[in-house]
């Protein structure tokens, strides 16, 4: 057991660059995956927590008669869910005088002593002290909207005639006379407010927009919607004669005579994404339409549907699900997701690569070790474990450290969602779908790669394990058969030439390594052309772009790391004989650089057809952008990038290469 032991710690310490380098790829691959992909979770539980501390309504009901709601109807919808999750006002859409100039605004009317549902923040200024102070509320995070101190001008005979206009309604005289007698009130913004309905940059979708305009999945698209970023919120006790002004023009120009706000008590057991959110909606739905007297019953008594009632055009919901700023975040939350699965496939296929060719290349250095183990009786499944050990601890201390880089990089994107949204507080929710997918990967394709190349090392007979493995047959090279090009070469190049394409797993392992890494980093750098040069005015996917270009730079340094570090070790032997012949330290530190950059400028060349195919996804999941409209530079740039971690792998591997001991290095056995 002690012999055991200490062969066990002679493999961590002589293999201690590997087993960190096992660590940098899990860390890297798994941190980034669970990062991008846990972010959405992250939005989607911090708008569910902020929904319910909030209590945000689950429906606004508007009643589109001429009579609104009456007192009966809130009282029954109260008397089903509590007073305190119903709130009844009114909203429209039209212009009015906002320090002397025409604004398109939204209006709001409710009653601040009994507002309970929608709960906003204010954010400047004070509450209203009486009926003539309003709230604002700045939408776009007081970039835009109206400060405190405005003056507001509301004269009602002229917003009755835009909403009448809007309806087609004429105003004869008469009407023109009954609307002459209303006020014009003059009120001032005290305060200012982030509804937690409307956190949008972008401007609110417009009543004036059609009833049926949902949020469009090409987000680009909702540049084409007419937006308001004027919000206020009036006191209805402002207007003396507020249920007379429904009865002044028939049909009713009124977009609705009323709104009742209504906040499911049971929907904090539900996450407002899940399918289980939908169906409890839905049925409740039919509830308020039969308490509204909305919704046709059958000869038993029964509700019918929602579909097959008549009278149910004097109703009209509007959902979370039809919030702009709710489904606009989602939106953009899911298209981060979807990246997320594009990207995850090809971290994993890299990552899975360079620890397997780790794993694999670890055993074959270890034949001796093995051997020695197999004499003194050990068995296969001990000699096995020791590394499989070497293979869980790597990946799961890569792992855990990965959960943490995840969760940062998820906060960062939450961060820059900020951008564009005024973000709830994220939620402490641990989001893990992505990180065990990931990570599991990973972890079964390294141990299985480990336990396969175990099994077959320790079938062989002790003997023909201690016998030096035979060196790999030397051929010519596909550019010997080429004079014009081989004959040009010195001996230097031709030297490296023939190493790099005599071992053609390893060279293509290296290649496909780094032609993937290529290809991601040209992906980050189409979504940044799409931010900046193609239209999509987006912070925050500018922000994933370049999260995705430093991650797959990382990627790219950690895969030529580790395979060269493995080269390097294979060849210590070698690099020890030039250096007794008299090879000067930068003459054998070029004889390895060479090699990566000519594997580098293989995997660069393979990256471009690899980038085409990752670019295809991301824009098909953003469903915008084409790879015809990425700017022409940034297929020059994405190489540099490249190439620049290479370099910095180049400078860090220096020391290992010149610090080779000539003694040690000629005397072991190969």
């Amino acid at each position: 057991m002690k012999t055991y032991l200490k062969t066990l710690i002679r493999t961590f310490k002589k293999h201690i660059t590997r087993f960190l380098s096992i660590i940098f790829m899990v860390l890297v691959s798994v941190g980034f995956i669970s990062g991008i992909g846990s972010s959405t979770d992250k939005i989607n539980f911090s708008l569910s927590d902020h929904y319910a501390l909030k209590n945000v309504s689950d429906f606004i009901i508007k009643c589109t008669n001429e009579d609104g709601f009456s007192d009966g109807q809130i009282a029954k919808v109260k008397d089903m869910y509590g007073a305190t999750n119903v709130n009844a006002g009114m909203s429209f859409d039209v212009d009015v005088k906002i320090n002397g100039n025409s604004r398109l605004t939204r209006l709001y009317f409710v009653d601040f002593n009994d507002w309970t549902v929608n709960m906003p923040e204010i954010t400047a200024g004070d509450a209203p002290a009486d009926k003539t102070e309003i709230y604002s509320e700045a939408a776009d995070n007081m970039i835009v909207g109206v400060e405190t101190g405005t003056e507001v001008v509301l004269d009602f005979a002229d917003i009755l005639k835009q909403l009448a206009a809007e309806n087609g309604t004429e105003i004869d005289g008469v009407m023109e006379s009954m609307l002459g007698r209303l006020k014009t009130v003059t009120l001032k913004v005290s305060g200012v407010i982030q509804s937690p309905l409307t956190f949008a940059k972008d401007g609110e979708p417009s009543y004036k927009n059609p009833e049926d305009t949902k949020v469009p999945d090409n987000i680009t698209d909702a540049n084409k919607l007419i937006t308001l970023k004027n919000i206020l919120y009036v006191s209805k006790d402002v207007i003396p004669t507020y249920k007379d002004i429904m009865s002044f023009l028939s049909p009713n120009p009124l977009i609705n005579s009323g709104d009742l706000y209504v906040a499911l008590p049971n929907r904090k057991t539900f996450n407002a994404f899940d399918k289980r959110y939908d169906k409890y909606i839905e049925t409740e739905k039919q509830n308020i339409l039969t308490a509204l007297g909305g919704l046709e019953t059958d000869a038993e008594g029964q509700a019918l549907s929602v579909e097959a009632s008549e009278e149910n055009d004097n109703y009209r919901f509007i959902t979370l699900k039809d919030n702009y700023s709710f489904c606009s975040l989602h939106s953009y939350g899911q298209k981060v997701k979807g990246i997320g699965v594009v990207l995850m496939v090809a971290f994993i296929f890299v990552t899975a690569l360079v620890v397997l060719s780790t794993m694999t290349r670890l055993l074959e250095e270890e034949r001796g070790q093995i051997a020695c183990l197999k004499t003194l009786g050990y068995s296969a499944p001990k000699i096995i474990f020791k590394y499989i050990l070497f293979a869980m601890l790597g990946t799961g201390i890569g792992g855990a450290g990965a959960y943490f880089v995840g969760l940062g990089l998820a906060y960062l994107v939450c961060g820059a969602f900020s951008f564009s949204f005024a973000m709830p507080p994220i939620s402490s929710h641990v989001a893990l779908g992505f990180f065990l997918i990931t990570f599991f990967v990973i972890v079964a394709v390294t141990l299985f790669s480990t336990l396969v190349a175990g099994l077959h090392m320790t079938r062989e007979k002790p003997a023909n394990l201690l016998r030096p493995k035979p060196p790999k047959a030397g051929k010519k090279v596909f550019l010997e058969r080429i004079p014009l090009i081989w004959n040009a070469l010195s001996f230097k190049y031709k030297s490296t030439m023939r190493n790099v394409l005599r071992y053609k797993s390893r060279f293509f392992m290296t290649v496909i390594s780094v032609g993937v890494s290529m290809a991601l980093v040209l992906a980050g750098l189409g979504l940044l052309d799409l931010c900046l040069f193609g239209g999509l005015d987006s912070p925050t996917v500018m922000a994933i772009a370049l999260v995705v270009v430093a991650f797959a730079g990382l990627l790219t340094m950690v895969v030529i790391y580790t395979l060269t570090n493995i080269n390097i070790s294979e060849r210590n032997k070698e690099l020890a004989t030039l250096q007794v012949l008299g090879y000067h330290n930068k003459e054998i530190a070029g004889y390895i650089y060479r090699e990566i950059y000519i594997d580098t400028a293989a995997g660069i060349v393979l990256g471009y057809p690899l980038s085409l195919l990752i670019m295809w996804l991301v824009f098909s999941v953003m469903a915008v952008g084409s790879i015809g409209g990425v700017t022409w530079f940034w297929w020059l740039i994405a190489p540099v990038i490249v190439l620049f971690f290479t370099f910095l792998v180049t400078l860090v591997l220096r020391r290992k290469i010149i610090g080779i001991n000539m003694n040690e290095s000629l005397k072991a056995n190969e």
